[in-house]
């Protein structure tokens, strides 16, 4: 991972010396905190790919030092106007003092996408499987889900799930081959919602293949500016 920041086109605070930071989740687009961060904080920042900050009761700290919830950096990006940095990162647990994932109440916000279909893929599983609990007092998938949910078909017949995996990627490689734009993306769509279903069927997700990506963007970091 290749961070860049030039901190010389940064607007420090002329009295405390820091400008905002903004900490958002990088997979799933929350934001998670928002604290301060002076050149020092941002330089460390820069050199070892974890979130630095400066506060005035705890001078410059390292997010996570000991409770072990660092922030991986993704990415670093300054403002319009230079007094604010957002960055990007992957958290390694809560950003809130509370144990919360976020300090914001954000049970209203909208996530993206892929963290939504993901969230709505794990609810479909979670009532098939509180469904069977109740009904068999075992923690295993009932063989008959509800006919209305077709994520609930596919997440209890495996040939299924590896059979429309096989039939959506034909389909997108023929939308591909051919040129056309508007069926490759409806083709492409098809076939992540059902790569989705099948990763929830063992234990993995959307979100998960997001941290991979991040992890294979590789490790190089740079610090630009003359301090």
């Amino acid at each position: 991972m290749n961070l860049q920041l030039n901190l010389d086109e940064l607007r420090f605070d002329p009295e405390k010396g820091t400008v905002v930071v903004v900490a958002q989740d990088a997979v799933n687009g929350k934001v998670l905190m928002v604290a301060n961060a002076d050149r020092q904080a941002l330089e460390r920042t820069l050199e070892t790919g974890d979130m630095h900050y400066r506060s005035r009761s705890r001078g410059l700290w390292r997010k996570g030092e000991t409770s072990g919830n660092l922030q991986r950096v993704v990415s670093l990006a300054a403002d319009c106007d230079g007094d604010t940095v957002l960055a990007r990162v992957i958290p390694a647990g809560p950003a809130c003092h509370t144990g919360a994932p976020s300090c914001f109440d954000d049970s209203l916000a909208t996530p993206n996408v892929w963290s939504a279909l993901t969230k709505i893929i794990a609810a479909r599983r979670a009532e098939l499987v509180d469904g069977a609990t109740a009904t068999t007092g075992a923690r295993a998938l009932p063989p008959e889900p509800d006919s209305r949910s077709y994520t609930a078909k596919l997440l209890t017949d495996r040939n299924l799930r590896l059979k429309k995996i096989g039939e959506e990627a034909g389909e997108l490689i023929a939308a591909v081959a051919d040129g056309d734009p508007h069926r490759s993306a409806e083709e492409a769509a098809d076939l992540v919602y059902h790569v989705a279903v099948a990763l929830e069927a063992t234990g993995s997700s959307l979100d998960e293949v997001a941290l991979r990506l991040f992890d294979r963007a590789g490790s190089g970091k740079r610090v630009t500016g003359n301090g």
